[in-house]
């Protein structure tokens, strides 16, 4: 079995753009991966055409060899673009592999370790399993940051049986203006709120989008250390990791990040200084399920959890939740967007989300099957984030 085509296929999905990858055969087999950066998926599609000549007839069960050839092979070592497509790329193998051989990939990885994946979610995505929340509740919680619209919000998530209570910054409704200290501020009422009206019942999560700088970022985790935070996710930007050092001698709350890093190398300082509690790897931007098994070896030895990161379709929660179930010191995983809902005609999962669960699949490969021919009906479209600005005009993270 040699490598006959690769593909680019982005999508347009609700709220997304899903930048699919396709590894095909000369024996019929097509694996199905996905590439993170998804407001950028020219570039993505681009460097799928860099690489493809590069592909073509290797034998697809080499994976790591793979892995290797495309990171290393254009002198210049794989940053996000290359990161993220050779991810998509990566993922496909793996399905490839898991059709071939008739298993799961998490058979391929070491076996299953749990049961069921646990999930945790955004309540404004009420695909992602929210389903029965109040929309205006939602709004005056999590747009307006009015802390007692939070904690009922709150009673409402423990009463549809979720144990992870996630919130961002309110959304910002002076067009793109933010101040950190602002938002800061409210997002430590809304906490405080949220623990008086359900006690213990909840695990309270934030993220707060690499926006702060360490100062502001120990000011709010010390603020939010009586709640017992489960954890406080990218308080500063990710371009020097090493600075997480300044905020862990400072402050006694658990640190998640990595989402935004792309390969073992930058994970490596952080998770061999014990710098976070929490790796956000992500398998789409992070090299595929290749890189991200090594940086889960690596996060075991200093006892931080792994914690995929994944904003994105269907793919990208197949790929977690076979690393989830073949990984001892996997947490709970992210899922925005219910994957047997987004595009079903495009996408058939072979595993469910139920409530807060996604099931085991015990479909061949990853468990996703992509309709090339439905997805022609939802061409991807060019969309761009907020570009936060202070009120002086200077950018923040988005």
């Amino acid at each position: 079995m040699r490598i006959a085509d690769v593909r680019c296929c982005p999508v347009q999905a609700p709220g997304r753009t899903l930048v699919v990858i396709l590894v095909e055969t000369d024996a019929g087999l097509v694996g199905v991966g996905e590439a993170g950066l998804q407001r950028r998926w020219q570039a993505v599609a681009g460097a799928v055409e860099h690489l493809k000549p590069r592909l073509i007839g290797q034998d697809p069960m080499r994976s790591e060899h793979l892995w290797q050839h495309l990171f290393r092979g254009g002198f210049y070592p794989a940053d996000r673009v290359i990161g993220s497509t050779i991810a998509g790329i990566d993922i496909a193998l793996w399905d490839l592999k898991g059709q071939a051989l008739g298993v799961p990939v998490y058979q391929l990885l070491g076996g299953r370790c749990r049961d069921y994946v646990e999930v945790f979610t955004n309540p404004r995505y009420l695909g992602g399993g929210g389903d029965g929340v109040d929309a205006a509740l939602l709004d005056r919680a999590l747009a307006l940051g009015e802390s007692q619209a939070t904690a009922e919000l709150a009673r409402q998530w423990v009463a549809l049986g979720h144990r992870y209570f996630r919130l961002g910054f309110a959304e910002c409704r002076d067009g793109d203006r933010f101040e950190p200290r602002e938002g800061l501020r409210t997002l430590v009422a809304q906490l405080e709120a949220v623990r008086t009206a359900v006690g213990a019942q909840l695990e309270l999560m934030v993220d707060l989008h690499a926006r702060l700088t360490p100062a502001d970022a120990i000011w709010f985790c010390r603020a939010v250390e009586p709640f017992g935070m489960f954890l406080v996710e990218d308080p500063i930007r990710s371009e020097h990791p090493l600075t997480y050092r300044t905020i862990r001698q400072h402050v006694n709350v658990p640190l998640a990040a990595g989402e935004q890093w792309s390969s073992k190398w930058e994970f490596a300082p952080v998770i061999e200084e014990e710098l976070i509690d929490f790796a956000r790897v992500d398998v789409c931007i992070a090299g595929g399920l290749t890189e991200a098994r090594k940086i889960a070896a690596m996060a075991e030895a200093h006892y931080i959890q792994i914690l995929p990161h994944n904003p994105l379709g269907p793919v990208c929660t197949a790929a977690s939740l076979h690393l989830d179930l073949a990984t001892p010191n996997a947490g709970p995983q992210e899922v925005i967007f219910h994957p047997n809902r987004m595009l079903p005609e495009v996408f058939e999962c072979a595993f469910e989300h139920v409530g807060s669960r996604l099931t085991v699949p015990d479909a061949s490969g990853i468990g996703v099957r992509f309709n090339e021919q439905a997805a022609r009906a939802y061409p991807a479209e060019m969309t761009e984030p907020p570009h936060l600005q202070r009120e002086d005009g200077s950018y923040v993270n988005a």
